[in-house]
């Protein structure tokens, strides 16, 4: 659009498709919005998209006190470009022009302490700041993310109308939420995307056991997952699964595009952030942290290859391990839907303990069940069962474990004996589920009472004199263990 003398409502830096798409979103929401890019191409880019697209209130600007001179004030100015050092330099750059009560959004996956490091600088300017986790992808930011802002709540409250209408609608409200003080916004987006890894390493793994166990062709995968999207199951990666089964190779003409990708998984670093912190915190997350395994693993292609080869050399043959018989499809796929579900619901576990144990450390005060409506609609992992998820921490905002609400509990007991057989035949068909495994794992050892950690204490206790508790009495005991054992056979 034009320029123009009028000032803009809010403005958006860093114009790469994310944030192309996101400027476009809050203009056609009607709110007028300045943008800015260091490569003066982009700003043409979107301006001309702006036109295209209706004619959109978007003003494009060539330097960075133009485009600040050009907001309303409280300025409110949202970035979106690679986290780490651009952002701090995107930061410099703007903030030289911005004034005391003015706001920076940082849109990106940043790590969580470098938002809580430039909130106390920005503070010092009288700047406010807000950590914003955006989801959705490229779809989602033009059309409706889920957003979670962290940060300064006085922030929040000058921008909120306009995130309300630019995130995603569902039947309770525009998926976005104030989440909380300092970096809780990252660490949110942070958790939601370890969440993401797991979902979409327990989708291909039930990909790969219907294919090599249950001899399904990519048409009936293409039906499998339509079909598991109009049920329990239905979410945006189910949905876009099916989706990409039914695509055909264009280069070769041949076949099914899927199967021409090299299985060679890329990752940004969220999933393993928020593994590290899984331990930092000591929070049990296998199901995601096996995924960020599987991810590392499936990079190791020409490994992978020359190991295939050394094994089959030594005998190690696929007709040797695949001699479980005749498999039943009908109940194969049922089994995997159920076993999918059950694990799925384990990774969403693992990820919300996560979050509430970070919020008991930083005083957050998170709210479970608000995060869950907010990734109802808009991001990558929203999901029908996020509305249960919702419901049950309502229904006890101090819940231990998604596990252990009652609704939950009675499907996991159904389930679990339909996952027992998709592990158990992976197994024996030498196909690897780490992901479905480590879920099932995860919940019998979560459902038992009593676990062999005693013999495990017993050995710290006698090799590094740890001590020990009873069950019997209270206090804390040290045994002579070698001294009695020994003492014994003498």
């Amino acid at each position: 659009m034009a320029a123009t003398d009028a000032l803009s409502r809010i403005g958006l830096a860093g114009l790469a498709v994310m944030g192309q798409n996101l400027a476009l979103n809050i203009a056609e929401k009607g709110f007028p919005i300045s943008v800015y890019n260091r490569t003066t191409s982009k700003v043409d880019e979107t301006v001309d998209r702006a036109e295209r697209e209706g004619q959109l209130p978007l003003f494009g600007k060539y330097n960075p006190r133009d485009f600040v001179l050009s907001l309303q004030k409280p300025r409110s100015v949202i970035i979106l470009v690679k986290a780490g050092a651009p952002v701090d330099q995107t930061i410099a750059a703007l903030s030289a022009h911005m004034e005391p009560g003015d706001t920076i959004i940082d849109g990106g996956n940043e790590w969580y302490e470098n938002t809580e490091r430039r909130i106390v600088e920005a503070n010092s300017k009288g700047l406010l700041y807000l950590g914003m986790g955006v989801s959705g992808g490229e779809e989602g930011a033009r059309y409706g993310p889920s957003l979670m802002p962290g940060g300064s709540h006085e922030a929040y409250l000058n921008i909120k109308d306009i995130l309300e209408k630019v995130a995603a609608q569902v039947e309770d409200g525009p998926c976005v939420t104030y989440i909380g003080e300092g970096g809780s916004g990252n660490f949110v987006k942070m958790v939601h995307n370890g969440i993401e890894y797991g979902d979409m390493q327990l989708i291909s793994e039930a990909y790969d056991v219907l294919k090599n166990a249950g001899g399904l062709t990519n048409s009936e995968l293409a039906d499998i997952f339509a079909e598991w999207n109009r049920g329990e199951l239905e979410s945006f990666l189910i949905e876009i699964t099916a989706d990409i089964f039914q695509v055909k190779d264009s280069e070769s003409g041949h076949g099914e595009l899927v199967d021409k990708i090299l299985d060679k998984t890329g990752m940004k670093g969220t999933g393993k952030w928020t593994v590290q912190q899984a331990a930092e915190l000591s929070i049990a997350a296998p199901t995601i942290a096996a995924s960020l395994d599987s991810r590392y693993l499936s990079g190791l292609k020409d490994e992978r290859e020359a190991a295939a080869d050394v094994f089959r050399s030594e005998g190690l043959k696929e007709e040797s391990i695949n001699n479980v018989g005749v498999v039943d499809k009908k109940r194969l796929i049922d089994d995997v839907r159920q076993a999918l579900y059950a694990s799925k619901i384990c990774s969403y576990a693992q990820g919300m303990n996560l979050l509430r144990a970070k919020s008991l450390e930083k005083g957050w005060n998170l709210n479970l069940g608000e995060l869950a409506r907010i990734w109802k609609g808009g991001c990558i992992i929203r999901a029908v069962f996020l509305d249960r998820i919702k419901k049950a921490y309502q229904r006890n905002p101090a819940l231990a474990n998604l596990l252990v609400d009652p609704e939950f509990a009675r499907e996991m007991v159904q389930r679990q004996a339909a996952w027992r057989r998709v592990v158990g035949l992976a197994v024996q068909k030498g196909i690897s589920v780490p992901g479905m495994s480590a879920s099932l794992q995860y919940f019998d050892t979560y459902r038992r009472g009593r676990l062999p950690a005693n013999l495990v204490q017993a050995q710290r206790d006698y090799f590094g004199a740890h001590t020990y508790e009873r069950i019997d009495r209270p206090g804390s005991y040290h045994t002579e263990w070698a001294k009695i054992a020994r003492g014994a056979v003498v």
